[in-house]
């Protein structure tokens, strides 16, 4: 396991990347668990496993499938991360992130990121879309922070803040989208664990005191790689189930995410499109 990279080694992913694809991103996309569709939309596109790019972590989770796809969508030129990887995977924080330092050096500028998340506010019903607006970073708590080692100063600096670190223009512009589409959401904060394992009814009962609206088991390390980089981020979690904190009530599971990804699909494709046409319209 990795626990950091050099930026030559950053550089050999992204020119392996560019002997495969001319095209030079805007925008990237990184699509959770049961979200990866939309990948297939991406016109004039050359898709590039993850396993023929040097040092890129490979995805082991089921419905992710573990490739990048380059090419065109909404008029915007984007870079799909058609799948990611996780911490409880055994992957170091480094080989999680590596992507998103990869993607900016590609030239992207704006990162959209997805995932799918259980609701901890019980004001959330499956299916409906939180646009993330703060998160909670309990892994970098813990000590696990993606910026945790040498810095390296051509992406950003030692210490960087975490103000606005999901893009309030972004924000406002996938609200707007939403509204107009008809699309339920709200605004919230995202929590992120290490996992695998679902949460415990009082590990539910105390995220939720803390003022976590949803949790997953991403995402967090990768928006704090990208705002260090100095990429904008819009963050979208699709909620799969409501965790109500009691003993006895039904347990989650993998394939209950991967089926309300049939309803949350459409909606999150409806707010990354409306997003997509706005950022090329302006």
């Amino acid at each position: 396991m990795t626990e950091f990279f050099t930026m030559e080694a950053y550089e050999a992913a992204a020119d392996a990347i560019r002997q495969r694809a001319t095209l030079k991103p805007r925008v990237g996309l990184i699509l959770g668990s049961g979200l990866s569709s939309l990948a297939e939309s991406v016109t004039d596109a050359v898709r590039v496993p993850f396993s023929d790019i040097p040092h890129f972590p490979v995805s082991t989770v089921q419905g992710h499938h573990g490739q990048l796809v380059i090419g065109h969508l909404e008029g915007q030129p984007v870079v799909v991360m058609q799948g990611r990887v996780h911490f409880y995977e055994g992957y170091s924080m480094a080989q999680i992130t590596l992507p998103i330092r990869v993607m900016k050096l590609l030239g992207v500028e704006t990162l959209i990121v997805t995932n799918a998340a259980g609701g901890l506010n019980l004001n959330y019903v499956p299916g409906e879309v939180m646009i993330v607006r703060d998160h909670l970073n309990l892994l970098g708590m813990a000590g696990w922070s993606p910026l945790r080692g040498p810095n390296l100063e051509a992406f950003g600096p030692r210490f960087p803040d975490t103000n606005d670190a999901y893009t309030p223009a972004l924000r406002e512009l996938a609200r707007k989208v939403a509204i107009d589409a008809g699309v339920p959401y709200h605004r919230g904060v995202y929590i992120c664990l290490a996992g695998p394992n679902f949460e415990s009814p009082a590990d539910v009962r105390f995220l939720r005191t803390i003022g976590a609206d949803a949790v997953g088991m991403s995402t967090v390390p990768e928006v704090i790689t990208a705002r260090h980089a100095g990429m904008q981020v819009l963050g979208l979690s699709g909620i799969t189930n409501t965790l109500c904190g009691e003993e006895g009530a039904p347990p989650p599971n993998h394939e209950e995410v991967l089926e309300a990804g049939a309803i949350l699909v459409p909606r999150l494709e409806t707010i990354i499109r409306g997003v997509l046409r706005a950022l090329a319209e302006g």
